[in-house]
């Protein structure tokens, strides 16, 4: 397949590659046949991990918006597409209208996400370095 010349420590070696197959490969060294493992490094992604929330289509063709009343949940979408820097509370903290629940970057600044009614927090669907899109459901908080 392919021949080589390496020089190790003043010895030199003429290295020719015979066959690949999978992950083991036939190598011939100075004419001495070995049989060599491949190993392969997982490549590193450097691409930042998507999150999308899935919604449900609303069954009630009557209704034209969801009103959020005390016994509802209440989604806190994200603002602008961006990469969650912080989450200050926990699932089953309790909040009040401003407090602030994560921090997000977006636009290369630090977004304080606010807390939209009083309630207890029932979800948190992201994690810290998570990468978010606009619109895409960051927390439910369930009313009183």
């Amino acid at each position: 397949m392919k021949r080589f010349k390496f020089a190790i420590r003043g010895n030199d070696y003429d290295v020719e590659v015979r066959d690949i197959e999978d992950n083991v490969a036939e190598v011939e060294v100075n004419g001495t046949v070995y049989q060599v493992d491949i190993k392969l490094d997982k490549p590193i992604i450097k691409t930042p991990k998507l999150v999308r929330s899935i919604t449900t289509p609303n069954n009630n063709p009557g209704q034209k918006t969801n009103v959020p009343t005390a016994s509802t949940t209440m989604s806190i979408k994200s603002p602008l597409p961006g990469t969650i820097l912080e989450i200050k509370r926990r699932v089953g903290d309790t909040v009040k209208v401003g407090d602030t629940i994560l921090i997000m970057e977006a636009m290369k600044m630090e977004n304080d996400i606010k807390a939209d009614i009083d309630g207890v927090i029932s979800a948190i669907k992201v994690n810290v370095n998570d990468s978010v899109l606009e619109g895409d459901v960051l927390v439910e908080i369930g009313g009183n």
